[in-house]
């Protein structure tokens, strides 16, 4: 770090502490001229954004997963830990891909087999109303699909 006092590149830092908005406030100190001076560091996230089926494309946006996952859980004995650990598994995948853009449909597949693992029914009212369900053998079509993963499941 170049002191801004006497330009030499010899700084140190004497304190630091977390700050606002995520950063981290750097008191330092400059070896040549003794004066101290205050930085503050923020990590760069890049944003990314979701592709929808419309080739739209708009910024992530977390609430909108946990909506979906919370409206699908809703009177079952799924608990708010769970909802948050299966939101965050997404998320933490999302953003170790490195993209900076993703499908809304990876998504959507995403939720859904994390779902199935924690509850069949609530993987049933995800999947309904995310597939898009337009009659009642296309529900039975997926319950089917459902039923066959479960017997896999057992049979292992």
């Amino acid at each position: 770090m170049r002191c801004p006092f006497c330009g030499r590149e010899n700084t140190r830092v004497i304190d630091s502490r977390p700050a606002e908005d995520n950063a981290i406030r750097r008191r330092r100190q400059c070896d040549a001229c003794q004066k101290r001076f205050t930085t503050y560091e923020k990590v760069e996230t890049l944003p990314l954004m979701v592709i929808k089926k419309d080739n739209n494309r708009e910024s992530y946006n977390r609430s909108k997963i946990e909506a979906g996952v919370i409206h699908s859980c809703h009177k079952r004995p799924i608990s708010a830990d769970q909802i948050t650990e299966l939101v965050d598994e997404i998320e933490n995948t999302l953003f170790n891909t490195e993209k900076r853009e993703i499908e809304s449909s990876r998504i959507g597949e995403m939720v859904m087999d994390r779902l199935k693992n924690l509850d069949p029914v609530a993987y049933v009212r995800f999947a309904s109303v995310y597939r898009e369900f337009k009659d009642v053998n296309t529900f039975m079509d997926e319950l089917k699909k459902l039923l066959d993963h479960e017997r896999n499941i057992i049979e292992e």
